[in-house]
């Protein structure tokens, strides 16, 4: 036979009941998760809703579907009334804005 039987009868050593080394990974995955997808995230959010909070009458927006258009009238916190072309306008709620565009600032060119 090729394992003595005095190796196959021990028994694996008891630990501890708790040991915080087992912990340190978990802590770093969380610390590693928030530093590179929950901080940004958190940042871009904070960013999109004072652009949106900040919209006027006359500035260039974009809407997620990628209309651009002129605002003509703040309808109230939540909605816009956006000209898309002439004697063309529509309502737009705020939360849709992925860009505000200044005042007159020129579209850019894509070559």
């Amino acid at each position: 036979m090729f394992i003595s039987p005095a190796y196959a009868q021990t028994t694996a050593p008891t630990g501890s009941a708790f040991d915080f080394t087992m912990l340190l990974p978990l802590v770093a995955m969380f610390a590693i998760m928030y530093f590179l997808i929950i901080r940004p995230q958190q940042t871009r959010l904070k960013s999109h809703r004072a652009m949106v909070a900040n919209v006027k009458r006359g500035d260039t927006v974009v809407t997620a579907g990628g209309l651009i258009g002129k605002v003509t009238r703040v309808v109230d916190d939540s909605e816009l009334q956006v000209e898309l072309a002439d004697n063309v306008r529509v309502r737009v709620v705020k939360g849709t804005l992925s860009e505000v565009r200044a005042r007159g600032e020129p579209a850019k060119d894509e070559k």
